[in-house]
């Protein structure tokens, strides 16, 4: 008890010294996309979340005008990297003289894919996320080089395979042989990081709605990724984002694709279970 008293007494001291603001709860909305997707934003929370009873996309705590933009395709600016993956799912890459369609046929051949993401690969007997999955197509089908984790390419691809899903519910599993993975991510998620001494929950679970600096806290969720951010005007993965909120607490990161991440992103996507994707969403 003395123990969690002096951490709760750090959290608190790290919170003020970082800015935690004024309240302003998530907006209500409801986002319809191209006024004929209906996207699930607000839902009761997973069984196995003991932070929170309803579980909110991110888009609510934006302002209504990035709420707007990504309700039409010709607004949201994410949509440009959907386009551009479209040709390369054409094109053929390799020694194999093949192309994503060539066993795939058309994108919307992959609804339902991202829901699933990360999930554990039987075959290589660990967690895969869809980077990886696309880089084994390229690599072991195409005779292709693998793209980076944060590569233009693998952005703009995992945008288009999102999109194709948008408005189905997150679904992922979190028993069976991605139990363990799931168990790292959540320990993950309660650690505190850095100078800051600051976990994934003292911002996401604990301060949701509250503002720091001029930001509206969200509840972190991952069923919008990738997510085109207009702080930097670009498509940024789930790891990057990671990558940016570890370093947020002046602590040392890990790497887009390390195991860590890839716990990490299993336990967060299992939080937003029954969200719809969302993918590519507009956020700040």
């Amino acid at each position: 008890m003395k123990n969690q008293k002096i951490l709760g007494l750090i959290g608190l001291t790290a919170a003020c010294s970082i800015g935690f603001g004024a309240i302003a709860g998530p907006a209500d909305d409801s986002l319809v996309i191209n006024g004929e997707t209906e996207i699930v934003t607000k839902t009761t929370a997973p069984a196995y979340i003991d932070g929170l009873s309803e579980i909110y996309s991110g888009w609510h705590f934006r302002e209504a005008d990035t709420r707007v933009m990504q309700a039409d395709d010709f607004d949201n600016p994410g949509m440009l990297g959907v386009e551009a993956a479209k040709d390369v799912w054409s094109e053929v890459d390799g020694s194999e003289g093949k192309a994503c369609a060539s066993c795939h046929d058309d994108p919307a051949s992959m609804a339902g894919v991202r829901t699933q993401m990360p999930k554990f690969n039987e075959a290589k007997g660990t967690m895969y996320t869809m980077e990886m999955y696309i880089n084994d197509c390229r690599t072991e089908r195409m005779g292709a080089e693998a793209w980076g984790w944060d590569d233009s390419d693998m952005i703009n691809m995992t945008a288009l395979i999102s999109s194709v899903s948008r408005g189905l519910p997150m679904s992922v599993a979190v028993d069976g042989p991605a139990a363990p993975f799931w168990e790292q991510g959540k320990e993950m998620y309660y650690t505190r990081y850095g100078q800051l001494e600051l976990s994934c929950a003292n911002c996401h679970e604990d301060n949701y709605g509250n503002y720091i600096r001029a930001d509206h806290l969200s509840q972190g969720q991952i069923n919008g990724f990738p997510v085109y951010r207009l702080k930097s005007a670009d498509l940024s993965s789930i790891h990057n984002r990671f990558k940016g909120c570890i370093r947020d607490t002046r602590a040392e990161t890990f790497k887009p694709g390390s195991p860590e991440f890839i716990a990490l992103e299993l336990y967060v996507a299992s939080r937003g279970n029954g969200l719809s994707v969302e993918g590519p969403s507009v956020r700040n």
